[in-house]
């Protein structure tokens, strides 16, 4: 890989961790952070680091620029690539986020076949304190060294030191309560009875002669039949063929190998490391003031909740209001939620968009200030985002492919810059359209394969919205996925990197914008749109332009003949953007604030209200109008306005034919409340 050493501005090493091992030592006393630009040697460097004598000032940096930079076929051409992956590492930390705790006693419950159940409680038996659940019949073990229970699972769940099982107990006889003496195999006719000490219920005659032999112990009743047991365990180990609990991110603590000898035997090794004290990061947060879910009894917005493969987030309602909890345990971190819900109300922190966005900048900053002086100073980098395991290791494989397969393999052209996240699930619109102001001219989200499927979905959708977006304003679609089926899987990425290196870097959309990345979603997403709007190709017509359907951005369209301006939608909507006037009824919006949750469309009793998915102008979508107004009715009695008109005409048109409501009973109804008291009176007078 040729390294312009004098551009880099920094020495070059050629073998560091062979022949020249003792420069990194003698780096290791000097007062500054080390940065080391490549990978495959991170052990070693970082036991050397551990052994050195002075502590270091900071923890030792890693980046890899050989599979990532210089195992391309445009290795000559990577140093502003290079430039901007080392400017990367030298950022500050993210700041720390709040941890989740998990306490585990080690108390396992095996769940499967007696056999293989036996087999594993057995072998983990001195480490853990095992219970078994026997689902298919076994000979049970001659000595009682652990609990053993039979049946079919109703129910499982939790997490880390806090499962919760229930199951019903199938048959007759107890194993429990078994003293496993052999009296009921001996007198039983049938020979429905054999060393799992569990009755055939197929061959049973209810001849009942075990159950007059097992008097003394009581372990056999007919009558217990599908009777509920339930217990609490900090692991589960489940053998079952279908798991009894069958989602894609399984919760912390929970193992379900199946039938698979070694996945059994890799589930086993790390039970064994799971007793103690635990922690993880927060990796969300939630503000319940913007969230869109729910108003009056009505639900608007749960995407959230359709897209969490892990069940952490559920529904709640109180007094009417509707909010969404999340169990900070059951929370995987793939921040799929952030990425679809379209207020901002669910974050993601690890790390915020705000450090990604300083990430971002400083990519592209440093990527296009070493441009500058070539004659390529106005082409624009792509940016490659994906999962920091399964992502960099299928960079990696990509990488040494094209070092050892050229003409097969195309590894990542020197305008494409990777960029690791931690779960490819958690990047959105957000952050997409601020990379993209920042001087990106497309976005690279790779999926290696082991994303939940909701999540692929999801991230689609996202961006068939973000290209209509651009679309919209007369850009080309710059955001696209690459589909991986594995962390091995170099095919598809190498079909694109060939593409991509074919047609050359994009130009720049926009002169490289200089804001922050906020922590509002709602903040960041306007921010980044109006700078690309401001050198957008062409101008957004009055009206607008129509988005998908899960667009969070759009207007309203008020059917003025169906409404009668009850103000039932104010009242719904979580974020300000439907408004009343208390001097006159009258109905206005600021499109800028709906996020298109649907709550007023559900809330409206007359079905007046649809929502209209568009993109409109900066100066539009700020702007107040009015969707509806009306005269008021004023009392007939006192000349007091205490309604609108069209309310009043829609009630005396809908029950003024009914026979309750006639003559003075119907006058009634056009006065105020306090005149209608004081009428009643002086008629019963």
């Amino acid at each position: 890989m040729p390294l312009d050493t004098k551009e880099l501005g920094l020495p070059v090493h050629t073998a560091l961790c062979r022949q020249e091992v003792g420069q990194f030592l003698n780096a290791l006393n000097e007062p500054e952070a080390i940065v080391v630009a490549c990978t495959q040697e991170r052990a070693l460097f970082s036991e050397l680091a551990t052994q050195a004598e002075k502590p270091l000032i900071a923890p030792l940096k890693f980046v890899n620029i050989r599979e990532l930079a210089g195992w391309t076929q445009e290795a000559d051409k990577s140093t502003p690539k290079i430039k901007a992956l080392l400017a990367l590492s030298d950022l500050s930390e993210p700041d720390a986020v709040p941890v989740v705790d998990y306490n585990s006693e080690g108390r396992l419950l095996v769940i499967g076949p007696g056999k293989t159940a036996f087999q594993w409680a057995n072998k983990l038996g001195d480490s853990l304190q095992v219970s078994v659940l026997c689902t298919e019949p076994g000979s049970l073990p001659t000595g009682r060294d652990y609990p053993t229970f039979t049946g079919k699972v109703t129910q499982l769940e939790g997490y880390l030191g806090q499962f919760k099982a229930k199951w019903d107990l199938k048959n007759p006889i107890d194993p429990e309560m078994c003293t496993r003496c052999g009296a009921c195999v001996s007198v039983c006719p049938e020979n429905a009875i054999d060393a799992s000490f569990q009755i055939d219920l197929n061959k049973c005659k209810s001849h009942r002669a075990c159950v007059t032999a097992c008097a003394s112990i009581g372990a056999i009743n007919f009558e217990r039949t599908d009777q509920a047991r339930e217990g609490e365990f900090d692991l589960i180990l489940d053998l079952q063929e279908i798991p009894s609990i069958q989602i894609s991110q399984k919760p912390q603590g929970y193992f379900a190998p199946g039938s698979d000898l070694f996945e059994q035997s890799m589930a086993a090794s790390q039970l064994i490391g799971m007793v103690g004290e635990f922690e993880k990061p927060k990796y969300f947060s939630y503000n319940d003031k913007i969230c869109a879910h729910g108003r009056n009894g009505q639900v608007g917005c749960s995407a959230c909740i359709d897209v969490c493969s892990t069940k952490a987030i559920q529904s709640t309602f109180k007094d009417g209001q509707g909010k969404v909890e999340v169990n900070p345990n059951l929370c995987m971190g793939c921040g799929a939620c952030a990425t679809v819900c379209p207020s901002g109300a669910m974050r993601y922190n690890y790390p915020s968009v705000a450090y990604q966005g300083k990430q971002v900048k400083t990519l592209a900053q440093t990527y296009l200030g070493a441009l500058k002086s070539t004659k390529a100073g106005d082409a624009a980098p792509s940016l490659l985002i994906h999962s920091q395991k399964a992502g960099t290791a299928l960079l990696d494989h990509l990488g040494r492919a094209a070092r050892l397969r050229a003409k097969e393999t195309t590894g990542l052209p020197a305008f494409v810059i990777p960029l690791a996240v931690e779960h490819i699930a958690s990047t959105g619109i957000d952050l997409w359209f601020g990379s993209l102001a920042y001087g990106f001219g497309e976005i690279l989200l790779l999926l290696s394969g082991d994303e939940d499927p909701g999540y692929r979905l999801a991230l689609t959708e996202q961006v068939d919205l973000a290209n209509s977006i651009l679309v919209a304003m007369g850009y080309s679609k710059r955001i696209q996925c690459i589909i991986a089926n594995s962390s091995e899987d170099i095919a598809p990425v190498s079909k694109v990197m060939s593409e991509l290196r074919q047609r050359k870097a994009h130009k720049l959309l926009a002169n490289p914008a200089s804001f922050a990345l906020s922590l509002q979603k709602r903040e960041t997403l306007e921010t980044s749109l109006e700078h690309l709007l401001q050198f957008a190709p062409q101008a957004l017509p009055a009206e607008g332009v129509p988005l998908p359907a899960h667009s969070p951005l759009g207007g309203l369209i008020v059917n003025k003949d169906a409404c009668t301006l009850c103000m039932s939608c104010v009242g719904a909507c979580p974020e300000g953007a439907l408004l009343d006037n208390p001097d006159e009824p009258q109905l206005s919006f600021i499109e800028k604030q709906c996020v298109q949750c649907g709550l007023c469309e559900q809330t409206c009793p007359e079905s007046a209200i649809t929502l209209s998915p568009r993109l409109r102008s900066i100066e539009h979508r700020k702007e107040k109008v009015t969707l509806n107004k009306t005269e008021p009715f004023h009392c007939v009695s006192c000349g007091k306005a205490f309604g609108t008109l069209k309310m009043v005409e829609l009630m005396l048109g809908r029950i003024g034919s009914h026979q309750a409501f006639s003559g003075e009973a119907l006058d009634r109804l056009k006065m105020c409340s306090d005149c209608r008291v004081v009428d009643m009176m002086k008629k019963e007078l």
